[in-house]
């Protein structure tokens, strides 16, 4: 499902733009600022003083002038050109201080690097059906005090005979740790209590069941609060299969894990 952007939160749009998007247009903008300003200085002939006839000698007029650099070849030469000069300075500083402002914005946004499983895996444990994916914390420092929630989508009929899509808490065994530094397997306990107690391959698919995972946490390193959001849909669920074991003790008893065989199923 698609969802529209407010087309007014020119903000927000700036801060999920994918940085290269960013950057162009960033380029768009201060180009267009600088050939409008062209366009007026040579709207008054002789404006600018020692300026040859090219529409180029305006445009890096403005160049110079937007950024306050003021190499002395180029000048105001009337009125009409200073107060162009004043207008597009106040602009020019407060688009250098705006966009100043939005790369610190995206460079400071806490982010999480957690690693999910590709695939959820319903099982045996301890002689009851589970529900099991794993996660992993792809940086090298903790995330304390991290919390996993875990919830089920599915499409339901009420008794009046309406399709809507409901949303099921399901209870994890272990919902929090307080250090999450290397791997993490999530376990849900398939009881009479569990929205998916005699769930099988053909329910989840004809349900469109959807699991949805959110972890968040404190970054030991940034100090701040990170999250991170995952969803399994329906062909992402395997039945009668569980995960790979990837962790393994060295002979000094090192603990270690095989992150190459993190998204494998046996």
């Amino acid at each position: 499902m698609r969802r529209e952007e407010p087309r007014s939160d020119l903000y927000y749009q700036l801060l999920i733009v994918p940085w290269s998007g960013f950057f162009a247009l960033t380029a768009i903008a201060y180009f267009a600022f600088n050939l409008a300003f062209a366009v007026l200085y040579r709207a008054q002939v002789g404006s600018i003083a020692d300026a040859n006839p090219s529409f180029w000698d305006a445009f890096f007029f403005s160049v110079q002038t937007m950024a306050t650099i003021g190499y002395g070849d180029l000048r105001p030469a009337t009125t009409y050109a200073n107060i162009l000069v004043t207008v597009e300075v106040l602009l020019g500083l407060m688009g250098f201080a705006l966009a100043t402002g939005v790369i610190f914005a995206r460079i400071s946004l806490p982010t999480a690097r957690v690693t999910f499983s590709r695939v959820a895996v319903v099982t045996p444990q301890d002689g009851r059906p589970t529900l099991m994916f794993r996660v992993a914390n792809r940086r090298s420092n903790r995330i304390v005090e991290a919390t996993v929630a875990l919830t089920l989508v599915r499409d339901e009929t009420t008794l009046e005979g309406m399709r809507m899509r409901r949303f099921h808490d399901l209870k994890v065994e272990r919902h929090r740790t307080p250090l999450f530094s290397i791997s993490w397997t999530v376990m849900h306990v398939i009881d009479a209590t569990s929205a998916l107690v005699g769930a099988t391959h053909g329910s989840v698919q004809a349900q469109g069941i959807e699991l949805i995972v959110t972890l968040i946490g404190l970054d030991e390193t940034l100090s701040q609060t990170v999250h991170a959001r995952h969803s399994y849909r329906a062909g992402d669920i395997l039945f009668g299969r569980r995960l790979v074991d990837i962790l393994s003790s060295a002979e000094d008893g090192t603990r270690t894990v095989d992150y190459a065989r993190f998204h494998d199923t046996v």
